[in-house]
């Protein structure tokens, strides 16, 4: 903040996303702003030129000192700036993270996608915006157009703290669990970000990831729930996976996991003690 962007150096032509305004004019201009949009980071310069970055899962960003080699297919980019550069990096082969450059207040809510947030609004309009349509919690709370900036880890820390099932349907719940889930969601979120900022504090944070040792459930098949002792479950699909605990949040049912269930048909187990028996076997 208050310092002047001396250089953009790509090394990566998937990064940039937009010809227009050209990259090259942001160079020489001063950060002001710093600000989220859902899940990207948006950097405002003088002019009100934005710089706006969407990490994806596999982005990160790294503070190093100034001028740094882009040597390597995972560095993209770096934004050089007099006490060091911003260096953007993505794992992997797929290039999934984005750079735009946009001009303008208009051009930045275009690309909004429109989600509430959820420290600005209450819970009629939370419950408004989650039974726009009939989802399951999980997809609900993970779609940028319902809510802005829940991902797949906190969704899945989230509906635990709630006690409520990732595939209960949005229009299915009472007052009460609604109330439950509105205060869960902020609860968890605050937590989160009080952790993380916390860290941020010490020094730039470089060991971003999406798996804590002291989440609830998120990344910790078979670990114990920290509530009941019960081994955490999984639902996988895609590139995602949800984890949760049957015993807390779906009363002890398990749920079929499309892989599994499809290999073991029938046989699929429907409860944590059918699914003990079967261990046992």
């Amino acid at each position: 903040m208050g310092q002047p962007l001396e250089k953009i150096r790509l090394s990566s032509a998937f990064l940039l996303r937009t010809a227009l305004p050209p990259i090259e004019s942001a160079e020489g201009r001063t950060v002001h702003q710093l600000r989220r949009i859902g899940k990207r980071i948006a950097i405002g310069l003088d002019g009100d030129l934005w710089l706006v970055l969407h990490l994806m899962i596999a982005g990160r960003l790294h503070w190093r000192n100034r001028e740094a080699k882009l040597g390597g297919r995972n560095n993209l980019a770096a934004f050089d700036f007099p006490g060091g550069s911003l260096v953007i990096t993505e794992a992997g082969a797929k290039r999934r993270a984005s750079l735009h450059v946009l001009q303008g207040e208009e051009a930045l809510a275009a690309i909004d996608p429109g989600g509430i947030e959820v420290f600005d609004c209450n819970l009629a309009a939370f419950k408004d915006a989650l039974t726009v349509e009939n989802r399951t919690l999980k997809r609900a709370l993970t779609d940028p157009r319902i809510i802005s900036g829940i991902g797949n880890a906190y969704s899945d820390e989230i509906l635990h703290a709630a006690r409520m099932s990732p595939i209960t349907r949005t229009q299915k719940l009472s007052e009460a669990e609604w109330e439950r889930l509105f205060a869960a969601t902020k609860e968890t979120l605050t937590l989160w970000m009080d952790r993380l900022n916390k860290e941020a504090q010490k020094s730039f944070p470089e060991k971003v990831t999406a798996f804590r040792a002291d989440m609830a459930v998120h990344g910790r098949y078979q670990k114990p729930c920290p509530v009941c002792g019960e081994a955490i479950q999984r639902i996988r699909y895609a590139d995602n996976e949800t984890n949760y605990c049957a015993r807390c949040q779906n009363g002890g049912e398990l749920l079929a996991d499309r892989s599994l269930s499809r290999l073991l048909k029938s046989d699929w187990p429907k409860t944590l003690d059918e699914l003990e028996a079967l261990k046992r076997k």
